[in-house]
C-alpha cells in the first residue's frame, strides 16, 4: 500500500502546525466561531450537537495495522475509546476536546494519516472498491487511481473553494461495489477495443434532497488522460455550477438543468485545451504509485481438504466470505452490526484485534467499506478458522453481511446537528426484530439503508429498502423507498406513500419483508428481484392495505 514521501510528510506536519495556531487563537478568543468554522472545516472538524466531531480521512478505504492501532490509541487518549466508521470510507471521533485535535492531528501524521479535505466545498476522499486489489472480478486495482487522483487534489488552488463539495468515487471491477454512479465522478474500470485498461467516465450523480444516477460522459478514457479529462470536468463545474443556492450547487444540477450532451460538450472542449496545455502524467510518478500497489508476497500454503466445519464456522464462511483472485485466498467482510449495535461502530480493543489479524493473516492490510465494515482482504483458506475464532472472541463474528442485519445507518440525531430524525435506534430495533441468522439467511440479500435527514448520509435512495428520518412538527416521521440499488445497475428507490411514526416504522418494515416472503417465486428470489417483478403494489398493501380501503369507502 502507499506510504507517505518526505514531500507527504512535510506538507501534513506544516497543515498540523498551521491549524494548532488556528485553535489557539480560537481559544484564547483571537477568533470567533464564524471566522474559525472555515478553518476547522478544512481540517475535518466539525460542531455537532453535543461535541466537536473530527472526521479522519481513509483513502480509498486501505489501513495498515499500525495505522489500525493508532487510530485506537487516538479513541483512547482522546475520545470514549471508540470510533465511528462512515459510508465515506473514513473514521469519525465523536467527542474530542478542540484543545487536543491538534495533537491528535499529530498522532495521525505519526502513522501517514490525516483529516485534510474530508470537509469544505472541495474534492473530498477519493473511495474505492473495498475489495480493491483482491477482487476475483477486478479488471485492475483502481487504488493507484483513486491515490493519482488524492495527490492531484489535494490542496489543488483551483479547486479548493467549488460551489459545493464534491466526491469521487473509483471501481476497479464491472461488478460496481463502490456506488460510482451516485458520485459526482465515477469512474469505472473498463477495457477499450484492444483490451486495454481505461475508464468509463459518469458524471452528476447524488443523492441528497435531489437524488440522481450518474450519466456517462466518456465511454471510454485512456489511462494517460484521466488528470487533463478531470481538470476539464472541474473547471466546467467550477464556472457554470450554482453558487446562488447551496441545494442547487452540486454537478448532478448543473447536469440537469444544462443536458448531458452540452455538458459534454463543453467538457470536451477544455479537454482538448488541456491536452494542448498540461503535459501528461510523468511515467515515472506513475509507476511509482503502481509500484506501491504489488501484490503481496504470497504464501505458497497447501489449502486442506474441507474439514467438517462447525455450524458458526460455515455460517460465517457462507455469508462473510468471497473468493478472492487466488484460489487458495479468500476476502473476509469483517460485519460491524451486531444485533443491536451501533451500526459502524468498533470499539479500540476491537481495533487492535483487526490490527492483529491484519498483521498476521492478511498481508497487513485491511479496508473500510462504505457500508461501515471492515475488510482482510488477503487470508489465506487455511487460516480462516483461526480468524473466525479470533473475531468471535472479539464479538466480530456476526454472520451477516449482506443480509438484513447489515444495516447502513448514519449518526443520526444521535450526534449530527443536521439531523432531524434518529437512526441508531432504529437500525437497532430492525436487527434485533431478525436476530436469528437462520431467519436472516431464509430472507436473504437485502440492504436496508437509513438517514437521519434529507443530506442522505446513510444512502437511503440507494436501499433496497430505504428509510428517511424527518421532523414533522416537531414529531419524528420515517418515509419509505423501495427498489433502490448502488450497484451496477443504480437505481433511486420509489417512495411508498406517507411516513411512519417512530414506533410504527420498524412493524412497517416488517411487514414489507413478510409481503416479499409471501410474493417470492422461489427461496433463491431475492427482495430487489421480487420488488423489480411485481412493482410496489403488494408492498403497499402491505403497508397501507386496510388505510387504504378505509380511505375508498
Amino acid at each position: 500500500m502507499y506510504s507517505y514521501t518526505n514531500f507527504d510528510a512535510a506538507f501534513v506536519r506544516d497543515r498540523v502546525k498551521e491549524f494548532r495556531s488556528q485553535v489557539e487563537r480560537r481559544l484564547d478568543g483571537s477568533l470567533t466561531e464564524d471566522e474559525f468554522k472555515p478553518l476547522r472545516l478544512m481540517n475535518g472538524l466539525y460542531l455537532q450537537l453535543h461535541a466537536y466531531m473530527l472526521r479522519v480521512a481513509v483513502p480509498y478505504g486501505t489501513l495498515n495495522s499500525r495505522q489500525m492501532r493508532q487510530l485506537a490509541h487516538i479513541a483512547d487518549t482522546w475520545d470514549k475509546g471508540y470510533g465511528h466508521f462512515t459510508t465515506r470510507q473514513n473514521i469519525q471521533f465523536n467527542w474530542p476536546k478542540l484543545k487536543d485535535v491538534p495533537d491528535i492531528l499529530d498522532a495521525l501524521a505519526d502513522v501517514g494519516m490525516h483529516a485534510i479535505q474530508t470537509s469544505g466545498n472541495c474534492i473530498r476522499n477519493v473511495t474505492a472498491d473495498h475489495f480493491a486489489g483482491a477482487a476475483a472480478d477486478e479488471i485492475e486495482d483502481p487504488r493507484p487511481t483513486a491515490e493519482l487522483i488524492r495527490q492531484w487534489s489535494t490542496d489543488h488552488p483551483e479547486f479548493a473553494y467549488l460551489p459545493r463539495k464534491f466526491k469521487v468515487g473509483v471501481t476497479g471491477s464491472p461488478n460496481d461495489r463502490a456506488v460510482t454512479k451516485a458520485h459526482d465522478i465515477g469512474l469505472r474500470m473498463v477495457r477499450g477495443e484492444a483490451g486495454e485498461p481505461g475508464y468509463e467516465v459518469i458524471v452528476g450523480g447524488g443523492l441528497g434532497r435531489t437524488p440522481m444516477i450518474g450519466k456517462v460522459v466518456r465511454d471510454f478514457l485512456p489511462k494517460r488522460d484521466l488528470l487533463a479529462y478531470l481538470e476539464a470536468i472541474l473547471q466546467v463545474y467550477n464556472l457554470s455550477g450554482r453558487r446562488d443556492n447551496k441545494y442547487k450547487a452540486r454537478i448532478k444540477i448543473l447536469v440537469h438543468e444544462t443536458g448531458i450532451d452540452e455538458l459534454r460538450a463543453r467538457i470536451e472542449e477544455t479537454f482538448r485545451r488541456n491536452r494542448r496545455l498540461l503535459p501528461d502524467v510523468d511515467p515515472a510518478i506513475v509507476a511509482r504509485i503502481e509500484a506501491a500497489f504489488a501484490a503481496p508476497a504470497w504464501a505458497d500454503r497447501p489449502v486442506p481438504d474441507a474439514p467438517r466445519l462447525d455450524a458458526g464456522l460455515a455460517s460465517f464462511i457462507d455469508t462473510n466470505v468471497v473468493a478472492h483472485k487466488r484460489p487458495d485466498h479468500a476476502i473476509v467482510s469483517v460485519s460491524l452490526k451486531p444485533t443491536g449495535g451501533t451500526p459502524g461502530d468498533a470499539t479500540s480493543a476491537q481495533m487492535r484485534v483487526l490490527a492483529d489479524l491484519a498483521e498476521r493473516y492478511s498481508h497487513d492490510e485491511l479496508r473500510i467499506s462504505h457500508e461501515q465494515n471492515v475488510i482482510l482482504p488477503h487470508v489465506h483458506r487455511a487460516d480462516l478458522p483461526a480468524v473466525y475464532a479470533a473475531l468471535r472472541e472479539a464479538g466480530l463474528a456476526t454472520a451477516n453481511i449482506g443480509l438484513v442485519g447489515d444495516i447502513i445507518a448514519c449518526p443520526g440525531m444521535d450526534y449530527c446537528a443536521l439531523a432531524t430524525a434518529r437512526s441508531i435506534p432504529i437500525a437497532q430495533q430492525i436487527s434485533e426484530m431478525f436476530a436469528d441468522l437462520d431467519a436472516q439467511r431464509d430472507i436473504g440479500p437485502l440492504k436496508i439503508k437509513i438517514s437521519g435527514c434529507i443530506n442522505a448520509c446513510g444512502h437511503h435512495h440507494v436501499g433496497h429498502i430505504g428509510i428517511l428520518g424527518l421532523d414533522r412538527a416537531g414529531v419524528e416521521n420515517y418515509q419509505l423507498t423501495l427498489g433502490g440499488d448502488g450497484t451496477e445497475t443504480a437505481t433511486i428507490g420509489t417512495r411508498t406513500g406517507h411516513g411512519f411514526a417512530y414506533d410504527e416504522i420498524v412493524p412497517a418494515v416488517g411487514r414489507l419483508i413478510g409481503a416479499y416472503l409471501d410474493a417470492r417465486e422461489t427461496p433463491e428470489e431475492t427482495f430487489l428481484e421480487t420488488y423489480r417483478r411485481l412493482g410496489m403494489d403488494p408492498f403497499k398493501a402491505a403497508l397501507y392495505g386496510q388505510e387504504e380501503q378505509a380511505d375508498a369507502a
